[in-house]
């Protein structure tokens, strides 16, 4: 496993490294001791999948709020997607600024997301599959997000006119957001 920092604190993407033979391949996707010598969240509570069958399908930016906040390692297991994490933490230096990174079953590639992050994804392909382990059993009280195209965070989304939920679109905008996260909580969690 490759673990390379991204911008943002805290975030990672993590380049998988199958072996391959003539049957096809196999790799180690997780490995508890390799994600701790690297400071990492070790302790997934929930496996989640969502299928997205067009392209084009944007989910997000979803977060729970504290005490339910989520760690999150996410992977496309089926197809290719864009996938984008907004920095949420007030005392954060990178507060309000986002990051994407584009994971595919083939570049056998995945994003490591810490507390206090929205998080979301846009398919670059039909019949895309993502899954993601949470170190947080989903709370609906706690449930929470940003609209997808808020002017202030201006993410550059692969499509101009994507398929989004009315719960998604129904999101406040990162001005009318109160963050709830902070650093501290990420490292007391």
């Amino acid at each position: 496993m490759e673990f390379r920092p991204l911008s943002l604190p805290g975030c990672y993407e993590i380049r998988l490294e199958p072996r391959h033979d003539e049957r096809g391949y196999f790799m180690r996707a997780y490995d508890r001791d390799i994600f701790r010598a690297h400071g990492l969240t070790t302790d997934w509570l929930q496996e989640n999948q969502s299928m997205s069958h067009q392209r084009g399908t944007l989910r997000g930016l979803h977060f729970q709020g504290p005490p339910h906040t989520e760690t999150k390692l996410v992977r496309a297991l089926l197809g290719r997607v864009l996938d984008v994490f907004v920095d949420l933490r007030r005392d954060s230096p990178a507060f309000g600024h986002w990051e994407s990174v584009e994971l595919s079953a083939a570049q056998f590639n995945m994003v490591y997301i810490p507390r206090g992050f929205a998080h979301g994804f846009c398919t670059l392909t039909d019949d895309a599959i993502v899954a993601y382990h949470v170190d947080a059993c989903y709370a609906p009280h706690s449930e929470g997000g940003l609209r997808w195209n808020d002017e202030t965070l201006a993410i550059r989304w692969p499509v101009e006119s994507p398929i989004v939920s009315a719960k998604d679109r129904a999101f406040p905008s990162f001005r009318q957001l109160e963050s709830p996260f902070t650093m501290q909580e990420e490292i007391h969690a």
